[in-house]
């Protein structure tokens, strides 16, 4: 039996408005990254963003930095060729990076004009948008690990201070005394008052085999803050997020920028609703948008199908990454071979 053209259209159009609302929220593989293909796996990290050099990094400085990105990499690319989760990549990766007193993060956190060391971290879950932070902690050994218990086992996503830390010590985490994030380096430089950058931060975002995303983010702020300022590291949408229908961002840098412009965030929407690649909606963010209005810092991105992103926009960032392909890398400055 023949259908009439006008029957024939409303069936069509009947069709193609289902299919739309079916892929309202889930973007294309071409539409997310413009891939043919997707990794079993993927990993990104990130030490900090500034104005690190030749010139203010000695080589031995440099060899012990890209050592300590390659360990806490190798970490992550563990758990996820075994079959780990994105989750556990990210915390366990962010753990070993706090616990490296090289960087701006648990016991080598920078100072605060008061000479404490008070810590942030967030976590993040792509595949349910669950999200845990601390903020301004001074006793807890392992930020990163009090984030996501706050994700995991409160109603809550993000506590502070003396209530944070007391919630840690009901939760059975690692409490130390705060002179345990001394380091002689982090308490010269707020004695010198530093002229150079120093808002060094870490940060890793994976991509598992069950194709769920995640992104943890852990730092000391700056040096010689204030007031008990927090940034953006913290901050869900800001320095922190994850979603497995675009990507998961961590970020570094001048944290008020990232705040105020929701850097984390923006790269996601840009992906979701403009259609953009991972690389384009990260260079867009990071090296357009920021750059105008005066922000300096970078973000470590991945997205759904593996694709990797690390734009900055200061002198150097320490990063690197790793796929299933068996491609990798660490980098400190701009202009080095391979950089992503």
């Amino acid at each position: 039996m023949k259908l009439s053209i006008s029957l024939l259209t409303v069936i069509i159009a009947s069709g193609l408005f289902i299919a739309s609302c079916a892929n309202k929220n889930q973007l294309s593989d071409k539409q997310s990254v413009g891939a043919v293909s997707k990794q079993d796996w993927a990993i990104v990290i990130h030490g900090g963003a500034g104005a690190m050099s030749t010139e203010n990094l000695s080589p031995e400085l440099d060899r012990e930095y890209r050592a300590a990105l390659t360990d806490a990499l190798n970490a992550g690319k563990k758990i996820l060729a075994e079959g780990g989760t994105a989750l556990d990549a990210a915390e366990q990766t962010v753990r070993l990076m706090e616990d490296n007193p090289l960087f701006n993060a648990g016991k080598g956190a920078v100072f605060t004009h008061e000479g404490r060391n008070e810590l942030d971290a967030a976590i993040m879950d792509g595949s349910n948008l669950a999200a845990g932070a601390v903020a301004g902690v001074t006793d807890i050994r392992n930020p990163i690990t009090a984030a996501r218990t706050v994700m995991t086992n409160s109603p809550h996503v993000m506590l502070t201070g003396a209530g944070a830390s007391q919630f840690a010590k009901e939760q059975g985490l690692e409490i130390v005394p705060p002179s345990y994030f001394y380091t002689d380096r982090r308490f010269n430089e707020l004695q010198e008052v530093l002229k150079r950058d120093k808002n060094g931060t870490v940060g890793c975002c994976a991509l598992d085999r069950q194709g769920n995303l995640a992104a943890a983010t852990s730092t000391g702020g700056m040096t010689n803050k204030r007031y008990n300022r927090i940034g953006d590291a913290p901050i869900i949408g800001a320095g922190t997020y994850a979603n497995n229908n675009t990507c998961a961002v961590s970020a570094t840098g001048h944290g008020e920028f990232f705040i105020r412009w929701t850097v984390a965030h923006d790269i996601s929407a840009l992906m979701e609703y403009k259609g953009l690649s991972l690389k384009e909606a990260s260079e867009l963010v990071v090296n357009d948008k920021l750059v105008k209005a005066g922000g300096s810092g970078g973000v470590i991105c991945v997205d759904r199908l593996g694709n990797v992103s690390m734009p900055f926009n200061s002198k150097g960032m320490f990063r690197g990454f790793a796929t299933a392909d068996g491609k990798e890398g660490v980098f400190i400055f701009r202009d080095e071979a391979g950089m992503r």
